[in-house]
């Protein structure tokens, strides 16, 4: 298939850029006691638009959503050993920024309807040693708000938020992000509006927000004497440019016409693949709207004979952009490691059995999602048309007709 290409930069970015180019300050962060310990004037009027549109407090630039979801962990005082709630079908950074602080990673199986978190199966994970649930927007539909925040005030946990991949996604008309303790997103390549690289946390929580300033930017190379809470916290370079800054500045000013069209392209989908027996389209829940950073649909195993891995093939032959896999987590390497793993866990015993926990067997929806069900489209990497959509799923259809139905 012909590669389209994307659209995503435009004229007003472009000035921005080569003004900065001209000016030669290309970054205005100083790692000291200095008003330039927070960013030049373009990141500061990004975190500022950032703050104004989704309605939060405090806006902390990054130069990636990862460098942001290690930083959020960082600025949680947690101690070594405890334990995150977190999806096991997600970005790998998830466990990743997670594991960066000695904590331990705890998965929980998902919904297959929406492809997130199952709030059902949280509370019997929760232990003495829980502190945190990290929820990820899978694919640009929220995770289930309500009830998760219902969880966490119940057991007093903090609730984290990756919203990387649902930019405009709301509950009850607000961001999805205004419901955590802390949460974010991302303005990598292939988001809906994107910087190069980079990302944004959001909170409202004071202190917090001081924490996430502190780690971006060195750490306690700033504190005063009298911040006696701050000292020693570990600080790392994570900031975001002014070029990134004065792009994000006016990709923002498109982000409800990006999303928009994601979601026409998403009701053109809906409509065309009635025609296929045994496709499962995207639902989208009562309160809730979708961003659709990916359009994932589920081969219904109840209807479809022929096995997912003849349906790869075919796709992978003509080279049609259809992913039919995600990041199973629980399968890394790194957690079969004893070696790292020493590094949370004291004793033998503990490591073993958090080992054991990691088995297939306790991801049934995970699994089934991954082996046997899970097709979708990137709708950010490409600016796509209808008209595209159609020619490639049109392509589908063929071999589709001729698949084995029970």
């Amino acid at each position: 298939m012909k590669k389209l290409p994307t659209n995503k930069i435009g004229k007003k970015e472009i000035t921005s850029v080569v003004k900065i180019l001209k000016s030669g300050n290309l970054s205005n962060f100083l790692g000291e006691k200095h008003p330039d310990f927070f960013g030049g004037k373009y990141v500061k009027k990004f975190e500022n638009d950032l703050c104004k549109f989704y309605n939060s407090k405090y806006a902390i630039t990054v130069n990636s959503w990862t460098s942001g979801l290690v930083a959020i962990f960082g600025s949680l005082d947690l101690k070594r050993g405890d334990e995150v709630i977190l999806p096991p079908w997600t970005m790998t950074a998830c466990m990743a920024s997670i594991l960066n602080w000695d904590l331990v990673p705890v998965f929980c199986d998902i919904e297959k309807e929406t492809f997130n978190i199952d709030p059902k199966k949280i509370e019997k994970l929760i232990t003495k040693k829980t502190k945190a649930i990290l929820g990820v927007d899978i694919f640009g539909h929220p995770v289930n708000i309500p009830a998760i925040k219902k969880i966490c005030k119940k057991n007093n946990l903090r609730f984290i938020l990756d919203c990387a991949q649902s930019p405009l996604s709301k509950y009850k008309n607000k961001f999805s992000s205004e419901y955590a303790d802390v949460a974010g997103y991302s303005f990598n390549y292939h988001k809906h509006i994107s910087t190069g690289e980079g990302g944004v946390i959001l909170t409202s929580n004071k202190e917090i927000a001081r924490k996430l300033q502190l780690i971006r930017n060195h750490g306690e190379i700033v504190v005063d004497k009298k911040e006696k809470k701050n000292h020693n916290i570990l600080g790392f370079n994570f900031r975001l440019g002014e070029i990134e800054s004065a792009i994000g500045i006016e990709q923002l000013k498109k982000l409800k016409r990006i999303v928009k069209k994601k979601q026409t392209l998403a009701k053109f989908l809906n409509k065309f693949l009635q025609k296929f027996d045994g496709i499962i389209t995207p639902i989208v829940q009562n309160n809730f709207t979708h961003s659709y950073y990916v359009y994932a649909m589920r081969i219904n195993k109840n209807l479809i004979k022929t096995h997912k891995k003849e349906i790869e093939k075919f796709i992978k032959l003509e080279n049609l952009p259809i992913g039919t896999k995600y990041s199973i987590l629980y399968n890394a390497n790194i957690l079969k490691n004893r070696n790292f793993l020493s590094r949370i866990f004291i004793n033998a015993k503990e490591k073993s059995r958090y080992i054991n926990t990691n088995k297939a067997k306790n991801f049934k929806n995970a699994e089934a999602l991954q082996n046997d069900e899970y097709l979708g489209i990137g709708l950010c990497n490409y600016d796509y048309k209808v008209e595209d959509l159609k020619n490639i799923f049109e392509k589908l259809y063929k071999f589709w007709k001729k698949i084995d139905k029970y």
